[in-house]
């Protein structure tokens, strides 16, 4: 970026949102990122879509939730189906990447001391008070559960963080509450989503709704997400995204749209 003099600006901010400036000028013009526009079908209608303004949120492969050792799988919970979308995570994110396209990791990560949460949040997932609850020290491994930096709160080793990968601690179902996710994607320049992860019912879901509510374009990757929750979760969850929230589809349908 130049003036009229050619003399160099200096780059304040992250491209496409950045202004170039020096001394005497700044630049707001904001010039865009070279679009990338593909066609995708999902259940509902054929996208046209830039990717250039996309990014990939995965939501809660930790861990606490999909690793046996976690804590979902402490208190009885069967956690392999959390563990289902590792693989096509494993074969969607390379890609992605390659294009250009940012990965978004959102993770369960609380404050060690715990002050940023209420009695009401704790109480659903320590509801009798003498259990396992957030904070507290898993038996196997004593990591503490969903404690951000802590074993428990870690995505799980077979999913690969990327250097260039954004990672973002939430404290609530929703990825937005609280955290700078919001503003992390207007800095990006990225306005449509992809959503991934566990639970998709609750965390997923949750998140999904709250990019909508902001003004998103909202895309569900269904093989991609997973819950342990009954199906009858499941096949709301897809429902609601249908009906009022976005769109739904399967990676398989990303490779096809991406290599067109």
């Amino acid at each position: 970026m130049t003036t009229d003099m050619n003399a160099p600006l200096r780059t304040l901010g992250v491209p496409p949102t950045a202004w170039y400036v020096d001394a005497k000028t700044a630049d707001l013009t904001r010039p865009g990122l070279e679009p990338h526009i593909v066609t995708l079908a999902t259940d509902t209608k054929t996208l046209r879509l830039d990717l250039a303004k996309a990014a990939v949120v995965v939501i809660d492969m930790q861990n606490d939730f999909c690793h046996p050792d976690g804590w979902l799988s402490h208190i009885g919970v069967d956690v392999s189906p959390a563990r289902n979308p590792i693989g096509p995570l494993q074969a969607l994110l390379p890609v992605m990447r390659s294009l250009q396209v940012p990965i978004i990791w959102v993770n369960w990560g609380n404050r060690p001391d715990l002050m940023n949460l209420s009695a009401a949040t704790r109480h659903v997932y320590n509801p009798t008070g003498d259990g396992v609850g957030l904070g507290d020290p898993l038996p196997k491994n004593q990591a503490p559960v969903l404690q951000k930096d802590s074993w428990a709160a870690a995505v799980v080793d077979e999913l690969e963080q990327k250097p260039e990968d954004v990672r973002v601690d939430k404290y609530r179902m929703s990825g937005f509450w609280d955290t700078p996710l919001d503003s992390i994607l207007k800095t990006l320049g990225r306005t449509t989503l992809f959503f991934t992860g566990v639970n998709v019912d609750q965390c997923v879901m949750a998140t999904l709704q709250d990019a909508n509510f902001l003004g998103y374009d909202c895309i569900l990757i269904s093989d991609c997400t997973a819950t342990t929750s009954p199906s009858f979760c499941w096949d709301a969850t897809i429902y609601n995204v249908n009906q009022c929230f976005g769109f739904v589809t399967r990676s398989s349908l990303i490779f096809d749209a991406v290599k067109g």
